[in-house]
């Protein structure tokens, strides 16, 4: 049994912390020694290599469901015009791809009506769930969950995280029409007005994608659910990772990776790969960060009343890295 002075250096460690920012900078340098050394530990690198391979065969499924949910509700015409803002930021030659892929789309689902549409809607999720199931995969194996769910079970959980995504994505392009439909009212407004309307486009869009990315960390691993303030930390972190990798990406592709040169025809394929990858890698380290904050608190970090630690269902939280140092 931990003596007094060990109970203290724990508390000074976080182990009494009911939230990550009650954790102190003694506790935030274990917390983020073990995020190095477990990245290398569960092979973030080889994980976000098949998240990317199964998004990348999820991709077109998943704009399908896009564009046909969309036009459910306005014309899917409009679609390109309204994620013109996010695709732009994607490297030259993978916006190209999506764009070109999001014009055969429109026009396919500008065809469909009633049943038929729905049809096509359920098929395109069902196939952007691979995505979403290697999700659950990777966050299984950084959150040292075993999954005990049934395949069935897995399947669900994984098409609603993919049906999810495109409510998300939904939410995000209608947001978008009304900015732009608010960018005539501001237009006399000059600089400082479209400043601001730029600013509220990607606040809203950063808090779009926190929100997706804290509702999967929350639901895809086979543990008890985790409360949404130990969530929000890694969710932030994976935005912001997401959008300076992205936007690095973008650079290096442009400027000094010669994919042209080297793969020819199969650049934009390549290109679009490695955003994928670099994607993954970001979604996965706020994963990570988020477990190891959690590991190193004694409190109850999931949902409900706060149970005893070995009985909380899921492994950060049955857990004290505090206690143990």
């Amino acid at each position: 049994m931990s003596g007094p002075r060990e109970q203290v250096g724990a508390t000074k460690k976080g182990a009494l912390a009911k939230t990550p920012r009650q954790i102190p900078w003694a506790g935030w340098k274990p917390i983020l020694k073990r995020a190095w050394v477990n990245s290398g530990r569960h092979n973030l690198s080889l994980l976000s290599a098949g998240v990317a391979f199964y998004a990348f065969l999820s991709f077109v499924p998943l704009l399908g469901s896009l564009v046909m949910t969309y036009g459910l509700v306005a014309d899917p015409a409009t679609v390109a015009k309204h994620m013109r803002a996010i695709v732009d930021l994607v490297p030259a030659d993978a916006a190209r791809l999506i764009y070109e892929q999001l014009t055969q789309l429109t026009q396919s689902a500008a065809e469909k009506k009633g049943i038929g549409l729905l049809l096509a809607l359920a098929v395109s999720i069902y196939g952007a769930s691979r995505a979403s199931g290697a999700m659950i995969g990777s966050l299984n194996i950084i959150y040292e969950q075993e999954d005990r769910r049934s395949l069935i079970r897995t399947a669900l959980i994984a098409a609603a995280l993919a049906g999810g995504a495109v409510i998300v994505g939904l939410i995000g392009i209608i947001a978008a029409s009304m900015l732009n439909f608010a960018q005539g009212l501001v237009e006399g407004l000059g600089t400082v007005g479209a400043v601001a309307l730029q600013a509220i486009t990607w606040t809203i869009a950063a808090a779009l994608c926190s929100f997706a990315l804290g509702a999967m960390y929350r639901f895809a691993p086979d543990r008890a659910d985790a409360r949404w303030q130990w969530l929000s930390l890694g969710s932030g972190l994976a935005t912001l990772l997401w959008l300076l990798t992205t936007l690095g990406f973008g650079l290096y592709a442009s400027w000094l990776g010669d994919y042209d040169a080297t793969y020819g025809s199969l650049a934009a394929v390549v290109v679009l790969l490695m955003w994928l990858y670099v994607s993954a890698y970001a979604v996965l380290i706020g994963a990570l960060v988020n477990a190891e904050v959690e590991r190193q608190t004694s409190r109850d970090t999931t949902i409900g009343p706060e149970e005893p630690m070995g009985e909380r269902g899921a492994t950060m939280a049955d857990t004290s890295a505090a206690l143990d140092q």
